[in-house]
This record gives structure tokens, C-alpha cells and sequence, in this order.
């Protein structure tokens, strides 16, 4: 390569390297604790975390990817004037004792939706939550994971290797142990930063009503779960849609009995290669190119079977090759659907995007892009600015928005809906129905 400046002239990357040197590591400042996993061990946790003050650091170590459950395999947790404790939730009946101690404090999680469920399911309910990587998304952060954070916050670079472990593994070997409790290292501190924060930005508010949104969530079982199967759309037909059923179904119940994720015994491409083929013989299915997976041959019998299923179903039970969609169409179609319609969503889309440059919240956290499409898509019949507000604020609030989302974004689709654009020119947008979906996940797996 060549270079601009004389031979002992240090070039620009090196002055950067000189003037940013590597970041320090983040490490335990009270070193690495023993797993709680005794009633005694779990009664001084209880005692330690009483007598510490403010907020309280959690997270949990699901084993995604391993797992059909989205159990937690290790809760970790910390405060001010306590230390770091390691507790895990597979050895207990019951942490009733760890509930009691920690209810009516803040609960600090990153990216509490993905623990909250797991947490619920060993009897861990916060009260009250802060969730920093929700805090960092409406401060207007570019990079909201936990490592990000620590670096931008705290100075400070964490190691992210055991992110993907398979948390259910007895022993947990001691790196994967640090891993964990560094996740709640710093936590306490990042809170407070993001906290001052949101308070001199006047969003505050806004986080609080998010905070208390997340902790109302409940999960919502799918329609038709199985249609999520990645690549479904290259089995052509209604018996052959039946036959991932089954065969989607069979596997579900096979990795739920062993408690595996389902790709784990076979993949979804697999799902789709026989559908498409529906062989009726073992041979013929194993014999099927792309037909492979832990599970492909120990379970051929059980796959065949789910074939003949499909296969001998009347033409009255087999299921639709898709499902009606309950909202608006894509915004690909929607020129030609209703021009009108387009015309107040290309407004819409450019409004919000300024608005989110103004006050820095990105614009899937100010509104949903499905409740903005519902909106404008069917928008209320009143057209005097101040009823059609109303009714705009109701429909808002009917799906979900918080008072915050209302009040920031329910004027830009009043204006957009009073005056739509006059030439849309919406980008295509994936398809639903045609393009791959992610590999199926098991329920609940975060």
C-alpha cells in the first residue's frame, strides 16, 4: 500500500490508534461469587440484598437455541451497599423469600421484555422497572445493547463470547459464571446516567409510561404457529400446506417432550422439502435431498406418519395456503388500492422522520409502523381538525398507543389524514406471504 506522507511519518490510523487506545475491560470488583443453589445460600442472599439501598440490577441466562422452555437457568442480580449474587433458579421450588425481599423496589433490566417472562415463571415480579436499553432508545442512543452502553457510559468494554451458551449445562464453567455477573456489574450506574438523562431532555415521562407498558405485556399465543416455518412459501398447495402442519406439529411435540429447540431435531427447510415431496415410504423420504437433521432418520416413522395425515385429509379440512390478514394490505399495494390512502402515508412517513431527527426517538419507538398503517389505512370519519384529533387520540390509545406516543405523534397523522401528499412514492416493502419468515422459534424462546 502506499503511502502519502515520509517513511517515519505516522499515518492518520495510527494517530487515531495513539489518541483512542484500547478501552479497559470491565471486571468484578468484589470478585466472582459462588451459585446459590441451597435454602441457606438463598437466605443470605434474602438478608444481603435487604440491607443494600435503591434500585436493584437483574438478569437472567436462558439457553435459546438449546432449549424448547425459556426457563431461566441463572438470575443475576445487584445493588448499592449489597454485592453480586449468582442464584440458580433450577434448584428451587420456590424463591418466594427473593420476591418478598425485592418487592416495591426498581427492577433494573436491559431489555426487560426478554426476561420479564422467564422471571415470571420462577415467581419474580417487579413493581417497578427501569429498563436502560428502552431509556438509551428514546434518549436517542445509536447503539443500545448492554456492551454498547458500558462503553459509550461507563468508558469501560466488555467481553460478549458466552452470549450464546447453553445456560442449561451443570456445572456452568467459572468464565461463563463472570460473563453473567458482569452483565449486572455496572448496571446501577448506566440507570442513573440514562435517568439524569431523561429527566434534562423532558422525557422522563415518556419512559416512565414505556416502563410500566412493558410490564403490563403479556405474551399472545400465535394463530397458526406453524406457519411461521421459514420457507413455507415453497410448498405449493393446500395439501401441501397440510403436510407442514403435521409435520410442523410432530415436531413440536418431539421437542417439547425432550425439552430441545425444535430446529434442533429437524430444520424447517427439511419441513418444507417433504411436504413438498409427500413421500409415503421411509426410504423415499430419507432418500429426499435437503431431508436431514438430528431427528431426520430416528424419527422417520413419526414424519411419515404426519405425511399420511396430510395426505388422506378431505379436500374440505386441508387449511387456506394463507390467512386473511386482519389489517391493512401491504404498502407496496397500496397506490393502486386506494391512492388516497397512499398519499396520507407517504406524508405520514415523512413527518415522522422528521420528527424523529427533532427529538431524537427512533420512529418504530414513537409509533408502531403497524398501528400508523391502521390508522391511515382507516382513518375516522370526522374532518373539523379538532374532532378528527379526538378520534384520532382514541384510536390511537384503542391500539395500545401510550398518552406520550398520542400527544407527539396523533397531530402528524391528524395533518397527514387533513392533507395527504400529493404524489406517493412508497418503496416496496417485504411480503408476508412470499418472502422467507425467520426459522421457526420455539414458544416463547427469547
Amino acid at each position: 500500500m502506499s503511502q502519502s506522507g515520509p517513511p517515519d511519518e505516522p499515518s492518520a490510523a495510527q494517530e487515531t490508534d495513539e489518541k483512542t487506545p484500547e478501552l479497559e475491560l470491565l471486571t468484578l470488583r468484589d470478585g466472582l461469587p459462588d451459585v446459590v443453589e441451597t435454602d441457606t445460600q438463598l437466605a443470605a442472599v434474602v438478608h444481603d440484598l435487604a440491607g443494600g439501598t435503591g434500585p436493584v440490577a437483574i438478569d437472567a441466562e436462558r439457553a435459546s437455541g438449546y432449549r424448547y422452555s425459556a426457563r431461566a437457568y441463572l438470575i443475576q442480580l445487584r445493588r448499592e451497599g449489597s454485592t453480586t449474587w449468582l442464584v440458580d433458579p433450577t434448584a428451587f421450588d420456590d424463591l418466594t423469600p427473593l420476591q418478598e425481599v425485592l418487592s416495591g423496589d426498581e427492577w433494573i433490566l436491559h431489555a426487560a421484555s426478554q426476561d420479564l417472562p422467564c422471571l415470571r415463571e420462577v415467581g419474580l415480579e417487579p413493581t417497578a422497572l427501569f429498563d436502560t436499553e428502552l431509556a438509551a432508545r428514546l434518549l436517542g442512543y445509536p447503539r443500545v445493547g448492554l456492551a454498547s452502553l458500558v462503553e459509550q457510559l461507563c468508558g469501560l468494554r466488555m467481553r460478549k463470547e458466552h452470549s450464546a451458551a447453553d445456560w442449561s449445562k451443570r456445572p456452568l464453567p467459572s468464565s461463563w459464571l463472570e460473563y453473567a455477573a458482569l452483565d449486572v456489574e455496572v448496571l446501577v450506574e448506566i440507570r442513573d446516567r440514562l435517568a439524569r438523562e431523561l429527566v434534562e431532555s423532558g422525557k422522563d415521562a415518556w419512559a416512565e409510561q414505556e416502563f410500566a407498558h412493558v410490564m403490563a405485556q403479556r405474551p399472545v399465543p400465535r394463530t397458526d404457529p406453524w406457519r411461521r416455518t421459514s420457507g413455507m412459501h415453497k410448498a405449493r398447495g393446500r395439501r401441501a400446506v397440510a403436510a407442514v402442519r403435521e409435520l410442523w406439529l410432530t415436531r413440536d411435540e418431539l421437542a417439547a417432550r425432550r425439552d430441545v429447540t425444535p430446529g434442533r431435531i429437524i430444520p424447517d427447510s427439511a419441513i418444507v422439502v417433504a411436504a413438498s415431496a409427500l413421500p409415503t415410504e421411509r426410504s423415499a423420504l430419507l432418500g429426499l435431498k435437503g431431508f436431514h437433521g438430528r431427528g431426520a432418520e430416528r424419527y422417520a416413522d413419526r414424519w411419515i406418519a404426519a405425511i399420511l395425515t396430510a395426505r388422506e385429509l378431505p379436500e374440505s379440512e386441508l387449511p387456506p395456503v394463507a390467512l386473511r390478514a386482519d389489517g391493512p394490505p401491504p404498502p407496496r399495494a397500496w397506490a393502486e388500492r386506494d391512492p388516497v390512502a397512499a398519499a396520507r402515508l407517504t406524508a405520514a412517513r415523512a413527518a415522522l422522520a422528521a420528527l424523529s431527527e427533532e427529538r431524537s426517538v427512533p420512529v418504530e419507538n414513537m409509533l408502531t409502523p403497524d398501528v400508523v398503517r391502521r390508522v391511515l389505512w382507516s382513518p375516522p370519519d370526522p374532518r373539523q381538525p379538532a374532532e378528527l384529533a379526538e378520534a384520532v387520540a382514541t384510536q390511537l390509545r384503542d391500539h395500545g398507543a401510550r398518552d406520550w406516543q398520542v400527544e407527539l405523534v396523533g397531530p402528524v397523522l391528524v395533518d397527514s389524514i387533513l392533507h395527504p401528499a400529493p404524489a406517493p412514492d412508497l418503496p416496496p416493502e417485504p411480503s408476508p406471504l412470499t418472502d422467507d419468515l425467520p426459522e421457526a422459534e420455539a414458544p416463547g424462546v427469547g
